[in-house]
């Protein structure tokens, strides 16, 4: 009976894990591509390029951190403890996703930051 909860908590456990990762994914580099734009001043090609490789990279740390954490036991053999563990499991998840979002911001934002600073000239260099 345990064996069934369990394999209950990875039939809701995956596909809720997937989703985020797909969810926060699609979000983050659908605006990203803005950021890329600006980093790249307009050459489309490599600012696709780049972020489709930042999303590959994405989708490679957090897939295989969903499944690395996958593992749910159950001290007693009911629903209770099945759903909190299975509330602890998709919440440390979603927080995990929330840190991989922002450190994925910013370095978005330090990308741009130093393409503006190699935009503007250097005063102390002769033109």
């Amino acid at each position: 009976m345990e064996t069934t909860k369990i394999l209950i908590g990875y039939a809701v456990y995956l596909p809720v894990a997937l989703f985020l990762t797909f969810y926060v994914s699609k979000t983050l580099f659908k605006n990203s591509k803005v950021y890329m734009m600006d980093i790249f001043k307009g050459r489309e090609e490599i600012a696709n390029a780049t972020n489709k490789l930042f999303e590959t990279g994405f989708y490679l740390l957090n897939i295989g951190f969903a499944l690395l954490i996958m593992k749910i036991t159950i001290s007693a053999n009911d629903y209770r403890n099945l759903i909190e563990a299975l509330s602890s499991k998709i919440g440390g998840f979603a927080i995990y996703l929330g840190i991989m979002l922002f450190i994925n911001l910013y370095f978005f934002f330090r990308g741009k930051r130093k393409a503006k600073e190699n935009q503007r000239p250097n005063p102390f260099q002769p033109a």
